[in-house]
């Protein structure tokens, strides 16, 4: 880690540098209260700017020292964003690219926050069975509204930092940029650093009309989608304290909260999957330096259930497929297969029909194996039987185009 403290002109920029994405282990939570006392404690400090360098403003909490001893270790998020928050001197958080879980909740605890634009913003706790448990459930709301908040929370889904900021009486930003956040944000603290008194989010009210009656039809409504998993429902019960409780009892409520559902077997459960996906995405006998192959084209062999889930994720991503049977009517059926569920998301307004029609004009089928010769990557998706599949390959080694990846699904 390569942490920076520097004073410029009168204002203190303290950056985070831990690659990826800036997480808040013990190192960097330590970094940011050390920062903190220093900017105090120098009289030629007016303000204090807080961001992260690389690819992230921060990406939250480092999961790996969950259940760790380095995970209580003080001073623990929940102390440095009171820190923050206590500041006699103005802090504005310089967000930009990635903003999730506890990075939003540091951000949070700002008095001021500038974001660029193009910026993902997110509360994902519940995903591997958590809470956001340092103060997300209290501050967002307060700075979103109840009903935005709680639906960013009880999902986990990232909306964009424009998206947000364009929503009417949000307080979350103060403002948007497309130029370079740091600099914009060193400006804006030099321009309210003398600004008195500091705003505190914990000072501001949960506005909604008919909160109760709200909160009463979303229970009803989490509890329905979120089946067997405990951690959605009390996200919702947490989000309902920022509307009843002092905001130090509601914090409290939520630290037990996320405190009791650490110790469930769905979110260990959730947590081992998480690190399953990662660790499934690693060759650790591949050398770092190996160049990438790039894949611009992919034939899949089949056209079943597999076969078109298999072409639906290359076409998804972009990249054009050729999908290869033995008979029309089985090329049919899976073309038609993979149109019906490209219509369902359609339909239900997860997928935009412009995005559909890109899909679909990148999807080409054929029965010659001779048709796949400039594929740069060919997938078997064919019936689970050795000799079918001895016959599949043996035909990719007269077609295939010399380095051309061959796989089976």
């Amino acid at each position: 880690m390569s942490a920076t403290y520097e004073v410029k002109d009168g204002i203190a920029v303290v950056t985070m540098d831990s690659p990826p994405v800036n997480s808040l282990g013990i190192g960097n939570r330590r970094f940011i209260a050390q920062s903190m006392h220093e900017a105090q404690g120098d009289p030629a400090v007016r303000a204090i700017v807080l961001t992260g360098r690389g690819r992230a403003f921060c990406g939250g909490a480092d999961i790996r020292e969950f259940n760790l001893p380095e995970a209580t270790m003080a001073p623990d998020l929940i102390d440095v964003i009171n820190l923050i928050e206590a500041s006699e001197k103005p802090v504005v958080a310089a967000v930009h690219s990635i903003v999730m879980g506890g990075g939003l909740e540091l951000a949070m605890g700002c008095h001021y926050r500038v974001v660029q634009t193009g910026t993902m913003v997110s509360l994902p706790e519940v995903r591997i069975g958590i809470l956001p448990g340092a103060s997300g459930t209290q501050r967002l709301p307060r700075l979103i509204g109840l009903e935005a908040a709680l639906n960013m929370i009880v999902t986990g889904n990232t909306v964009m930092s424009e998206v947000l900021a364009a929503m009417p009486g949000q307080k979350l930003f103060d403002r948007i940029v497309d130029k370079d956040v740091v600099d914009a944000a060193t400006a804006f603290a030099r321009d309210i650093a003398d600004k008195r008194p500091l705003p505190r989010v914990r000072d501001l009210r949960v506005e909604h009309p008919a909160p109760e009656a709200y909160l009463q039809f979303a229970r009803n409504m989490v509890a329905a989608s979120s089946k067997n998993y405990p951690a959605p429902l009390r996200c919702l019960d947490c989000v309902v304290q920022s509307t009843r409780m002092r905001f130090d009892d509601a914090l409290a409520y939520e630290r037990a909260a996320v405190t009791e559902l650490v110790w469930t077997k769905e979110s260990a459960a959730l947590r081992n999957a998480f690190f399953a996906e990662r660790a499934a995405s690693k060759i650790p006998d591949v050398p770092e330096d190996t160049p990438k192959r790039e894949v611009k084209s992919v034939g899949v062999i089949g056209a079943g259930t597999m076969g078109g889930g298999i072409s639906m994720n290359f076409l998804n991503a972009g990249i054009p497929v050729k999908i290869l049977e033995m008979k029309q009517e089985a090329l049919d059926r899976g073309v038609a297969t993979i149109k019906k569920n490209y219509e369902a998301q359609v339909k239900k307004g997860k997928l935009k029909q412009d995005k559909y029609d890109q899909r679909m004009a990148l999807l080409s089928t054929t029965l010659s194996y001779d048709d796949l010769k400039d594929c740069d990557l060919i997938i078997e998706a064919v019936f689970e039987e050795l000799g079918v599949k001895e016959k599949v390959f043996n035909e990719l080694d007269r077609v295939a185009k010399p380095g051309a990846i061959l796989a089976s699904n």
